[in-house]
């Protein structure tokens, strides 16, 4: 027999999920981690006989997922939660977050925004976050100090900010941010114009000719209001879906943020496109946009994942409760309880996140050859005994202050539920900055 392999780490668990394939659970199963990969799954006495770990984390009682994905967020809007609440979407953002926005919003907002979200996140097992916001290069700075994936946006819309004059300045300078980090494994791109209503046909244009020419996602709120739709069809004559369709958008690399308002055609229409669709079913619900159809979504093979929405409106930061209130909002609206079981739920929040964002073959699920994004979640604790399927436990009974360990291709950033990365007490303190300077 060979001697054993000398490797970087090897987690044992009480329960292993790894999402692909859907519902599976190993019970005294190790993961063997090496560069950054996973290396093998497999029962623990073959790792005991096979490898030599210079890193053996033993965790009883808990049981290892995926990297949570938060497929759709506006990070640095953490220094605006709870700055104006109980307001409809255009109300809230027409007269609270934009006026705010245009006066505080810079380089250094965004960088320490970013940092406080990224400090939330990854102590809530968020190891992926798509971010859609102003001076993204600020915030892939804070995801890379944090070691934290991050897809950062190219945001594009029509009216000047702090960040940029027009929408030519808006690409400019978020491409000139692609080519800067194009190279680094924790940093992805999206092309991210904000919405059809504030975004011109000669824009999304100029999007989709740089999304196909890099091979980039468009990621872009589509659907989320009522009177979106209606000023849509008073300007351009149709919804804006269509309008999206007519300008050559949708495909396999559109993720439509919200998709609340479809008609049951244009859920075919995401369906025949092979779209996706960021479900933020908390942020749908606070500012009373409505409730995606996400029984009709799942009927038509739709992709799926959850987001939370920009922590101004939601007012979290937490995948585990988005998983949990889409899987209870489809069995509620279709009445149907066997919809979005448990396994589906868990599925949305990790391998559904990956494949919107073209990341599939390296995040979302634990496999062979695939990035150690990984979360340990403690199952001891009363709210979640007994366990008689940790799957269930995860998706209805667990949160994210069960998280305790958490792992970015490898890299152990949360441990004992504190995070190894960021200085926790220097961001409190940053964020209680910028609440006088705001509140002022």
């Amino acid at each position: 027999m060979p001697p054993p392999l000398d490797v970087d780490l090897r987690i044992d668990p009480t329960w292993i999920v790894p999402v692909k394939p859907e519902g599976l659970i190993l019970d005294g199963h190790a993961v063997v981690v090496e560069a950054g990969r996973i290396l093998d799954i497999l029962p623990e006495a073959e790792a005991d006989a096979r490898y030599r770990a210079r890193t053996h984390r033993r965790l009883s009682d808990h049981v290892l997922i995926p990297g949570l994905i938060n497929l759709h967020t506006h990070a640095a809007m953490t220094l605006l939660r709870g700055y104006a609440d109980d307001l409809p979407l255009m109300t809230w953002l027409q007269e609270h977050i934009w006026p705010a926005e245009r006066r505080w919003v810079s380089r250094e907002f965004v960088l320490d925004g970013t940092r406080l979200a990224c400090l939330e996140m990854l102590k809530g097992g968020i190891t992926c976050f798509n971010d859609m916001y102003f001076f993204p290069e600020a915030a892939v700075q804070a995801a890379i100090e944090a070691g934290q994936r991050v897809a950062a946006g190219i945001i594009v819309i029509d009216f000047p900010s702090n960040y940029a004059a027009d929408p030519d300045g808006y690409l400019d300078k978020g491409l000139a941010m692609r080519d800067a980090m194009r190279h680094h494994p924790l940093v992805s791109v999206c092309m991210a114009p904000h919405a059809p209503y504030s975004t011109s046909d000669r824009s999304l244009e100029k999007v989709l000719v740089y999304a196909k020419q890099l091979d980039l996602p468009i990621h872009i709120h589509v659907h989320e209001t009522h009177e979106e739709i209606r000023q849509s069809i008073e300007q351009y004559g149709v919804r804006p879906l269509e309008r999206l369709r007519h300008l050559g958008l949708l495909g396999p690399d559109f993720i439509a943020v919200h998709a609340v308002h479809l008609l049951d055609g244009e859920v075919d229409l995401l369906a025949g496109h092979g779209c996706h669709v960021a479900h933020c079913p908390t942020s749908n619900l606070k500012l009373a946009s409505g409730i995606a159809p996400k029984a009709g979504l799942l009927a038509k093979g739709v992709n799926v994942g959850v987001g939370t929405d920009g922590p101004a409106s939601n007012n979290r930061l937490d995948c585990w409760q988005e998983m949990r209130l889409a899987a209870l909002l489809a069995k509620a609206m279709s009445g149907r309880p066997e919809i979005v079981p448990a396994q589906h739920a868990l599925r949305m929040a990790t391998l559904s996140g990956a494949r919107a964002l073209g990341l599939e073959e390296r995040i979302g699920s634990i496999e062979v050859g695939k990035q150690a994004d990984l979360v340990a979640v403690d199952l001891s604790g009363p709210h979640t005994q007994p366990c008689f399927d940790p799957i269930s436990q995860l998706v209805h009974s667990a949160g994210r202050e069960d998280v305790t360990q958490v792992w970015v291709a490898g890299r152990e950033v949360v441990r004992d539920r504190c995070c190894l990365t960021l200085d926790e007490a220097e961001i409190l303190a940053s964020a209680r900055l910028w609440r006088q300077r705001l509140a002022g």
